[in-house]
């Protein structure tokens, strides 16, 4: 197979990046849990633009992770890693593997943040060292320029703020180029702010402001985590211009359907009673 100048190959479209160009709201799986490719299938069927495979919090190995980004990426989900630091090898070996975009967890500073956009993203938008083949394009041999063209408008850099200091930089944080995404850490920001757990806070939603207008200013996406769970949150970060979600993870999914289903089921024995009545017989 070969792909002919301006075509972009399945496994390099990003369809979230394309969503959120579009101003729609766009929803990630946070993967945690499951190592296996189906993952992404599954996100695909139940409608999720992208996965988030977190390297941060869970102990996936890096090949796989690959393998679900692989997988995802050709079947039109996009595949996002969080990393579990910013060095550049660390960067730089997941996109290799067949990530579409990073997710960098507590970016600080417009200095942190120009550090992942150059490990993310080859010259002249960065410094991102060149690999000689990727998955993306199935191993094909393509121009140079092609494939660098084609990964640097499909790769995202998702900047993680999660403390005070960092939402107090979002606008110098959104103003560096090749930043994609300002994500807001709620569960890590609330902690931070004193106020776990808090997710209807009023400190809260100033956050969500100040960096829906730091993005607005600068042309990037706000979006914010930890949402999921409580669709009034939701509701109001999305009325305050959050435009990508992580909607929730794998386990928590899993968890949520299992109780679900065995209530309903529980519900349908005939000997069900209290266990005060049964005492009392």
């Amino acid at each position: 197979m070969t792909s002919s100048p301006g075509v972009t190959p399945p496994g390099v479209r990003n369809r979230l990046r394309e969503r959120l160009q579009r101003g729609g709201l766009g929803l990630a799986m946070i993967v945690k849990q499951v190592r296996s490719v189906d993952i992404a299938l599954a996100a695909s069927t139940c409608g999720y633009d992208a996965v988030y495979v977190d390297l941060e919090h869970a102990v996936i190995s890096e090949s796989e992770a690959a393998q679900i980004c692989i997988t995802a990426a050709n079947i039109g989900v996009t595949p996002l890693v969080r990393v579990p630091g910013l060095s550049a090898s660390a960067i730089t070996r997941i996109l290799d593997a067949g990530a579409l975009g990073i997710v960098a967890p507590h970016i600080e500073s417009a200095e942190e943040a120009r550090a992942v956009v150059a490990a993310a993203r080859f010259a002249p938008l960065g410094e991102r060292s060149v690999a000689g083949s990727w998955p993306h394009f199935h191993y094909q041999s393509l121009p140079a320029a092609q494939v660098r063209n084609l990964l640097n408008a499909n790769t995202m850099v998702v900047c993680m703020l999660e403390t005070p200091a960092a939402v107090e930089r979002a606008a110098e944080i959104a103003a560096v180029p090749g930043v994609d995404v300002l994500h807001i850490g709620s569960n890590d920001l609330c902690d931070a702010m004193g106020i776990p757990g808090q997710f209807d806070h009023p400190r809260l939603a100033r956050a969500y402001d100040q960096v829906v207008a730091a993005c607005r200013r600068h042309g990037k996406t706000p979006g914010a985590g930890g949402l999921g769970g409580s669709p009034e949150v939701a509701r109001a970060a999305i009325g305050q211009g959050i435009r990508f979600i992580t909607a929730g993870n794998d386990w928590a999914f899993l968890i949520s359907a299992a109780r679900q289903r065995a209530s309903q089921l529980r519900a349908l024995d005939p000997d069900a009673s209290p266990p005060a009545n049964k005492e009392a017989n």
